[in-house]
């Protein structure tokens, strides 16, 4: 499924128009095509629906997620609730993706109130994975084309830049002067002339576009009867008051007249589709209307200024006109302030205008390069999964899931409240290790509401029949009951008692414990997973546009080749259970052939090993980190590698190596982590780091939860 992210490069460049057109181009080449507003943006008196979606819907017929509320937005943004947002925004991607090959998404315009639009479309733009289509028009005040080029080279840096290849081009919108210069261009072969000769245009005016990587999409030509409202919807925005309604809902308004003038001076003004502006108790423009009206001039209306109605006898003179469908209509404003309402006037297409909201898609649909955005659509490409995407998973997933997880650390404050909330939204039903009143005391003191369902287990009350169990799977250790209750006093061992029974899928614990703390009770009664011979752990790297995996950075020390090989392949298949292709890069400080040494050597044997256990695996080294994560620096020094530039997964020869490398890029980048996640068990059993947030204990019990669920 393909994803197409309109951005606007400022207001008033007619967005929802390409919107329409888009799909409707997208859908002439048998796509089937899906939209969404991820946020709405009313204007000042907009009641009901938000414009876009309820648009598409009536036009096009299809049924758009409801965006979400930019108010609801705002505050959220101002708490810092970023990912947050984005992650519900995700949701109803989803929604929208459902039956889908491609999902149009509208980014939000910039204004005065909503300056921040630009990071917010950036954000989405990579949240959701999607090309970029800038969506522009000339401005009024542009000296020559340079402008533009200038405008839209400026927009395209928001997002990697015009040679970004998740950048595809612009669609230039309102364009004046194509149609006399060049014919309009409905006809494929003269559409691509057009684009052509614009774009060229454009690219001598800029030599950061000038590239085939950035295309003029589409040029479309400026339009007089595709932004000609309704004399109804100029009623309603100027709030006048209807002396006649005749044809108000039919006639449009093309042209604005503003009439102050003697009768003779006026008449060549009178002419289809003109709303006449005068004072109100200028009788002899209003009866001159009438008579153009009568004379079969079908006049958009007459507009009264100054809160003066005509005399009975003058409205009963002009009867004939009136009964023939002239609109009448009247405001309390003087002429001037009429006239310049009228002019900075709302002209976007009302939700119930579909005659003209037809007129635009279709006219939109034939100035876009079509065929080649279904080129676009057709050709093979991966999907990124990015941050917001992986999070909005690992909830959906675990939700899906509904496991068991037992914590230890019960009456730890951010466990606690982080059991509640997975409770509360269903992410997994949890077990709280802890005496009840404890955790009902730290409840209390933190304002945690404890949700019906999450169960507390007092450790004191149970703890003596896990004693025989443990005795028998520890047989042959020399482990006696005495023994075994004493070591049970400890919470974890206590929990992956449980765990080992089947009476929870997963544990959870590290926010008050060491790594060897969680781990050792698993090494001792959860054992390895079939075919493996060691337990490693991944931490998923949570990058601006991309997840990416790194492993081993919590477990191993000092792996072996044989052990680093069977890191990688865990890596490998843990990646891709969690949506992340594989294609893992076994880092070294040398990159290929070009150093030696016991380091290197240890990294070129386990790629050997690796690649022998799992033929299908897509694995090189030994890579710099270079030249695995960075596509220029890949193809330099490996450009025969598979992996080399775009790696997913991160293998590193040492456990000082990695755990230094994933805490340098995530406290240098201020990249989010999840993890570590233990890989190589038979049960799933998940460390924290003591200095985890509630967020990150939340999305851990999800990890935990899907792997228990992966595990069946």
């Amino acid at each position: 499924m393909h994803t197409f992210f309109i951005a606007p490069t400022g207001f008033g460049v007619g967005l929802t128009s390409i919107s329409l057109g888009l799909i409707r181009a997208l859908e002439r080449t048998g796509l089937r095509v899906h939209f969404l507003k991820p946020i709405a943006q009313p204007h000042a008196g907009d009641k009901g629906p938000e414009r876009s979606s309820e648009l598409i819907a009536r036009t096009l017929g299809l049924t758009p997620p409801e965006p979400l509320g930019l108010s609801e937005v705002e505050q959220r943004l101002a708490r810092g609730e970023l990912n947050e947002v984005l992650e519900d925004i995700i949701s109803r991607y989803q929604q929208a993706a459902e039956g889908a090959d491609v999902v149009v998404v509208e980014g939000m315009v910039p204004t005065r109130q909503a300056s921040y639009a630009a990071r917010i479309n950036n954000h989405l733009a990579k949240s959701l994975d999607a090309d970029v289509i800038l969506v522009t028009a000339p401005d009024p005040n542009d000296a020559d084309i340079a402008a533009l080029a200038n405008r839209i080279e400026i927009h395209a840096q928001t997002f990697g830049g015009p040679r970004d290849p998740k950048v595809l081009g612009a669609i230039v919108n309102k364009v004046e002067g194509i149609e006399e210069n060049q014919g309009l261009p409905t006809e494929l072969g003269k559409l691509k002339r057009t684009l052509k000769e614009y774009a060229q245009a454009l690219k001598q005016q800029s030599k950061v576009l000038d590239t085939e990587d950035f295309r003029l999409i589409g040029c479309i030509p400026w339009k007089d009867e595709l932004n000609a409202p309704r004399t109804g919807d100029v009623a309603e925005l100027l709030g006048a008051h209807i002396l006649n309604e005749g044809e108000i809902r039919t006639r449009r308004v093309a042209d604005i007249s503003l009439c102050a003038r003697t009768v003779p001076n006026i008449i060549e003004r009178l002419r289809p589709g003109t709303l006449i502006v005068t004072p109100g108790d200028r009788d002899d423009v209003f009866i001159a209307s009438s008579l153009a009206s009568l004379a079969g001039t079908p006049l958009a209306g007459v507009l009264l200024t100054g809160g003066i109605s005509p005399d009975s006898r003058v409205m009963r003179l002009c009867k004939p006109a009136l009964e023939s469908g002239l609109p009448v209509m009247t405001v309390n404003t003087n002429s001037f302030n009429t006239a310049t309402q009228l002019d900075r006037m709302n002209r976007e297409i009302p939700v119930d205008d579909i005659e003209r909201a037809e007129m635009v898609t279709d006219y939109a649909a034939s100035h876009i390069d079509h065929a080649w955005l279904q080129e676009r659509c057709g050709k093979p490409r991966e999907l990124r999964m990015s941050p917001p995407a992986f999070r909005y998973e690992l909830v959906r997933r675990a939700q899906k899931a509904r496991k068991c997880i037992v914590l230890p650390e019960g009456d730890e404050p951010r466990t606690i409240q982080a059991a509640a909330i997975c409770q509360r939204r269903g992410i997994a039903d949890c077990v709280l290790l802890a005496k009840p009143e404890a955790v009902e005391a730290v409840a209390r003191a933190q304002h945690i509401s404890l949700p019906e369902g999450l169960r507390i287990l007092d450790p004191e009350v149970v703890r003596q029949r896990y004693v025989e169990p443990m005795v028998t799977l520890r047989q042959g250790r020399g482990l006696n009951a005495p023994m075994a209750l004493q070591q049970l006093e400890d919470n974890v061992v206590l929990g992956t008692m449980m765990l080992a029974l089947d009476e929870v899928h997963g544990l959870v614990s590290g926010a008050v414990h060491t790594t060897a703390n969680t781990i050792r009770p698993a090494f001792q009664l959860i054992k390895t997973a079939p075919g493996y011979n060691l337990v490693s752990s991944i931490f998923f790297m949570l990058l601006p546009d991309q997840v990416l995996v790194y492993g081993d950075c919590a477990v191993n020390p000092d792996p072996n080749a044989e052990e680093l090989a069977e890191i990688a392949i865990q890596s490998a298949r843990s990646a891709e259970s969690f949506g992340i292709p594989a294609r893992v890069a076994m880092i070294s400080y040398s990159t290929m052939e070009s150093g030696t040494g016991a380091d290197v050597e240890k990294v070129r044997e386990a790629t050997r090993i690796a690649r022998e256990r799992e033929p299908g695996l897509l694995i090189d080294g030994p890579l710099q980190y270079d030249a695995a994560a960075i596509a220029s620096v890949g193809l330099q020094k490996a450009p025969d590698s598979p992996v080399a530039g775009k790696a997913t997964v991160f293998v590193f020869p040492d456990l000082n190596t990695g755990n230094t490398t994933y805490k340098a890029v995530q406290r240098s980048a201020n990249v989010v982590s999840v993890g570590p996640m233990l890989q190589g068990l038979r049960k799933p059993v998940n460390d924290l780091s003591r200095g985890a947030l509630v967020d990150d204990i939340v999305y851990t019990i999800a990890l935990t939860a899907i792997q228990a669920d992966n595990s069946k």
